[in-house]
C-alpha cells in the first residue's frame, strides 16, 4: 500500500464515525454504510490523484454530498410515480414547499447576518461552520493563535445569533406608520 493510500486508510478509520454522524439525519439508516463506503473509495481516488491538504474537512464535505445526491436520486424516481396518486399534487407538496420557503427565508437570514460580522470574524466563522475547518486548521491558515480563533467563532455564533433574533423580533411586533401610530395589518 502507498503511503497516500496508507494516510487516506488510517484517516478514515479514525473519522467513520463523525462521519456516520455527520449524514445520520439526513439518510436512513440502510443506507450509511454504503454511503460510508462510497466516500472512502471517492477520498482513495482523489489522493491518488493529488495530495488532499486536508483529509477530514474532504471526508466530510464529501459524505455530504454524496448524502445530498443520494436523497435526490430517491425523490426523482418517488417522483416519476407522481400520476398514481389520487389527491391533486397541489395539495401534496403545499406543505413542503411552505417549509422549503420557510427554509430558504431562514439560510437567508443567516447569510446576512454573516455578511454583517467584522472580516476576520467572519473568515474564521465561516471557515468553521460552512467548511468544518477545526479550529488548529483555521489557525494555520489564518495565521492566528487557536485561541484568537476560539473567540472569533464564539463572537461570531453571539452576533448572528442576536442578529436573527432582532429581524424575528421586528417582523413579530406591529408595523408603525412613518408618524409613529401603530397600524393594524390583519384584515377585520
Amino acid at each position: 500500500m502507498t503511503y497516500k493510500a496508507n494516510r487516506i486508510s488510517q484517516v478514515f478509520q479514525s473519522y467513520r464515525q463523525k462521519l456516520a454522524s455527520r449524514i445520520r439525519h439526513l439518510v436512513k439508516p440502510q443506507d450509511i454504510d454504503d454511503i460510508i463506503q462510497d466516500t472512502f473509495v471517492r477520498c482513495y481516488e482523489a489522493e491518488l490523484k493529488q495530495e488532499i491538504e486536508y483529509p477530514k474537512t474532504y471526508m466530510l464535505r464529501t459524505v455530504q454530498h454524496l448524502a445530498i445526491n443520494h436523497n435526490q436520486r430517491w425523490d426523482n424516481s418517488r417522483c416519476q410515480h407522481i400520476e398514481d396518486f389520487d389527491e391533486p399534487i397541489v395539495q401534496l407538496l403545499a406543505p413542503s414547499a411552505e417549509q422549503d420557503f420557510e427554509s430558504k427565508e431562514r439560510f437567508l437570514q443567516f447569510c446576512r447576518a454573516v455578511e454583517q460580522l467584522p472580516d476576520s470574524c467572519r473568515k474564521a466563522f465561516v471557515l468553521k461552520k460552512v467548511y468544518g475547518l477545526s479550529q488548529k486548521e483555521i489557525a494555520e491558515y489564518l495565521q492566528l493563535s487557536e485561541s484568537t480563533i476560539e473567540k472569533h467563532i464564539a463572537k461570531g455564533m453571539r452576533l448572528c445569533f442576536a442578529y436573527i433574533r432582532n429581524i424575528e423580533e421586528q417582523e413579530s411586533s406591529p408595523q408603525h406608520t412613518p408618524n409613529g401610530k401603530q397600524t393594524n395589518t390583519a384584515r377585520q
